[in-house]
């Protein structure tokens, strides 16, 4: 089943032996979430390349895959646009939801990160693969990890190379305070 577009499982349909499907989750519902989050420094370039193996064991389906996307932001330091590739394994356990509200959900905690529950005849990978695709993107935009960023009195990106700004020496009556040591607890 390589290459479907399908992003729903039919419950019914999924048997013991393992399976396969790769399909692309469409980019605009992750940069709807994106837009509406608090903190709006990403934006997909493109679908989501997704390829999934599924089984069940009893009730319990069984999820495990790859996912891979490109992004771009605006780097925190420098301000130059760039692109990040975010690529994620992720696996999930679902358990059918319970019926009854006064149950706990299956005795699933928040902090069951790779367990969720599913209800009624299908299973959307859409939310899930969503969820790791956030938890994908960095939390912090730098085009690269040693980005020296824009001079902070002229804004010459330091990238490119050193500006023509004189550099000021720090007050010799703080030099005190710079040589001290602090043990941290």
């Amino acid at each position: 089943m390589i290459g479907e577009t399908a992003m729903k499982l039919r419950v019914e349909e999924i048997t013991a032996e393992a399976r396969e499907i790769a399909f692309f989750e469409p980019e605009e519902g992750i940069n709807r979430i994106l837009d509406a989050g608090p903190v709006r420094d990403y934006r997909l370039e493109g679908p989501i390349s997704v390829t999934v193996s599924y089984y069940r064991a009893g009730t319990e389906v069984f999820v495990q895959g790859d996912l891979a996307a490109r992004a771009s932001a605006v780097c925190a330091r420098c301000a130059e646009e760039f692109t990040v590739p975010s690529v994620r394994k992720f696996r999930y356990v679902l358990a059918p939801k319970v019926l009854d509200d006064s149950d706990d959900g299956g005795n699933l905690r928040d902090e069951d990160v790779e367990y969720s529950q599913y209800g009624g005849e299908e299973i959307d990978l859409s939310p899930p693969i969503r969820e790791q695709l956030l938890l994908a993107l960095p939390t912090r935009p730098l085009c690269r990890e040693d980005c020296r960023g824009l001079c902070p009195r002229c804004g010459t990106n330091l990238n490119l190379g050193a500006c023509g700004c004189a550099r000021v020496e720090p007050d010799p009556r703080l030099g005190i305070l710079r040589s001290l040591k602090l043990r941290r607890a």
